[in-house]
């Protein structure tokens, strides 16, 4: 049960960054909350498609968590197994990356919800 919730929490709070990153891609100015606030405001056309290039990854990551937890795709069930630690390992760096940057609102919004795609994904990884 608890990794079926911490599944689902997982996925939820990815699906956010998800919509995030498409928001960016779409040109929304919020880049001051994204990559340390190195481009504010408007992403440059090239940071638009990395955007989008992120978000497809995520939502693989997010595909990775959801077959581990056996709630989806269970023929993926050991290539899942294995690419857990990947997601893991993921959302470490990603959480120490939130945790330094430079930019304050990144720290604030997004170092949180990296702490909790984290502890999820262990839960999921070991569960």
């Amino acid at each position: 049960m608890l990794v079926s919730i911490s599944a689902i929490v997982f996925t939820v709070l990815m699906f956010i960054v998800v919509l995030f990153q498409l928001a960016l891609a779409l040109g929304m100015p919020w880049g001051s909350y994204a990559m340390g606030g190195k481009f504010p405001g408007k992403y440059p056309p090239g940071m638009r498609v990395g955007a989008i290039i992120q978000a497809i990854v995520l939502l693989v990551i997010a595909s990775i968590v959801l077959g581990k937890s056996g709630l989806f795709l269970p023929a993926w069930d050991s290539f899942a197994d294995k690419a857990i630690w990947f997601v893991v390992a993921f959302s470490m760096v990603s959480t120490v990356l939130n945790l330094i940057t430079r930019s304050k609102w990144e720290r604030r919004i997004w170092a949180p919800v990296s702490v909790l795609l984290l502890v999820t994904s262990v839960i999921v990884a070991v569960g």
